[in-house]
């Protein structure tokens, strides 16, 4: 923002100069800066926030008349640097409460998806126990039958007209009042036995784990929560200061200026500015558009001449082999899904060595995969749905979730900074622009990361997507 000020200002001639501004910028850090300084996320009842302190600013008249009298003037430049530091400091403050939330936020995902995973283990483990506990069940119960024909007693007797329909326990307990077990089948009936108490035991383990999993994942939800409302807080802040700053520095540079400029010089380059920001705002979208438009169209060409000459499609993956490229981002399956960035995958779901970037670092696998598209290249929502999460969040810098309902949730991560086109609670359509690319949080180069979350766990995106006829 400060910098095609700066320009702007040398353009005209009026306002503050680049050594001006350079004096009156934010210590905010540059990856809070980075993160959090997004443009177009309007929070909960955020849209018309003012600053925390309520302030009341000067107009350009106040000023005007301030500069006219040395007491007034200095009274008023006491005025202006303490609005001026109050704004910086309740966007620094709230930036900082975000990112320690965003953070939290991260790590309690995190513990949930283990504990998740750990009492999906324990379950298993307690499947393939009662598994073994059945099949030998089931074994001593014909060997029990068996025995019935070559003269058994009274309890085989029961054993073999019992059918196979007796559960393992209650064969398993039928059998030890058997007064004849062979030797042989003693050993078959301990084991199965000590199958069955390791199963119990393994499925009371997985009941206090699940417990545990649905503890840690309301947990999560509730710091999700809580991050977007602090991200939608400082974004506030950041609207705030983004309205009154400029202005404020430009007043304050008029009143201590002793040139021949006047004050409507110093408000006609504030405007100028405004504008310039804006105008350049606009090519950019609008060039972002076009790329995505004409990524989509190629597709679209490739294949209608891929099937007027008859050649296969396969049902594959187009992953740049011959001369059909890499599928485009928003080309979508017929299935209501899409792909949601262009470029080959640089990276699947699964384990990897650790990644520092940017003040952070992830050790704990990949639990997505990456889409090799350029800087400020479009992501697309996968699916229809609405936007959960807009914000800021640590190793994931600017995050975006949709909910697609069902207990699916899409997430698309390192969103440049400014890179939003959607916000909180906004519905989207599948293959509509809702960011674009960049380098935040744990990355080491602008690309699209893209998960899938299914009951809250992410899974897989690559078979998922292929399953519904996106190539990837």
């Amino acid at each position: 923002m400060h910098v095609q000020g700066a320009e702007a200002a040398d353009e005209c001639g009026c306002a503050p100069t680049p050594s001006e501004l350079r004096a009156f910028r934010s210590p905010v850090s540059r990856r809070v800066a980075l993160g959090l300084g997004i443009a177009g996320v309007v929070g909960i009842g955020a849209a018309a926030a003012a600053p925390a302190f309520a302030a009341t600013y000067p107009s350009w008249e106040d000023v005007q008349s301030a500069k006219a009298n040395e007491s007034a003037k200095a009274a008023q430049i006491s005025e202006i640097e303490a609005l001026i530091a109050a704004l910086q400091n309740d966007v620094a403050i709230k930036q900082a409460e975000a990112q320690r939330l965003a953070e939290e936020y991260l790590v309690a995902q995190e513990e949930f998806e283990i504990a998740a995973q750990r009492a999906d283990d324990l379950q298993a483990q307690a499947d393939a126990e009662q598994a073994k506990a059945d099949a030998a069940a089931a074994k001593l119960g014909q060997l029990a039958a068996q025995q019935y024909r070559v003269g058994g007693d009274a309890t085989s007797l029961d054993l073999f007209f019992s059918g196979s329909a007796v559960a393992a326990d209650e064969l398993l307990s039928r059998l030890d009042t058997m007064d004849k077990l062979q030797s042989v089948n003693r050993g078959v009936y301990t084991d199965a036995m000590s199958a069955r108490d390791n199963a119990q035991s393994l499925s009371d383990q997985a009941a206090i784990a699940r417990d545990e999993r649905d503890k840690l994942q309301k947990l999560a939800e509730e710091k999700m929560v809580r991050a977007q409302e602090a991200a939608n807080a400082a974004q506030a802040a950041l609207d705030a200061q983004s309205q009154y700053l400029e202005t404020l520095q430009a007043q304050l540079a008029a009143l201590r200026d002793t040139t021949a400029k006047t004050i409507a010089d110093y408000q006609a380059g504030v405007e100028a500015r405004r504008k310039a920001r804006e105008e350049r705002l606009r090519r950019e979208r609008e060039e972002a558009e076009r790329r995505a438009r004409e990524e989509r169209e190629r597709l679209e060409r490739e294949q209608a001449a891929a099937n007027s000459g008859g050649g296969s499609t396969g049902g594959g993956s187009s992953s740049g082999g011959g001369g059909s490229g890499v599928a485009a981002g928003g080309s979508g399956g017929g299935s209501g899904w899409v792909r949601p960035a262009s470029g080959y995958i640089s990276s699947w779901f699964g384990n990897r060595g650790t990644i520092c970037s940017n003040g952070y670092c992830t050790s704990s696998g990949h639990r997505g995969i990456d889409f090799a598209t350029g800087c400020g290249g479009a992501i697309f929502a996968a699916a229809s749905g609405t936007v959960v999460f807009a914000a800021y969040s640590g190793a994931w810098g600017n995050y975006i979730k949709v909910d697609h309902g069902g207990g699916i949730v899409t997430g698309y991560a390192h969103i440049k900074p400014g890179g939003y086109n959607v916000s909180y609670g906004q519905r989207v359509s599948a293959g509509q622009v809702i960011a674009y690319a960049g380098n935040t949080g744990a990355s080491t180069g602008c690309h699209a990361h893209f998960e899938v979350y299914s009951g809250g766990v992410r899974i897989d995106p690559a078979p998922y997507l292929r399953n519904r006829g996106i190539s990837v």
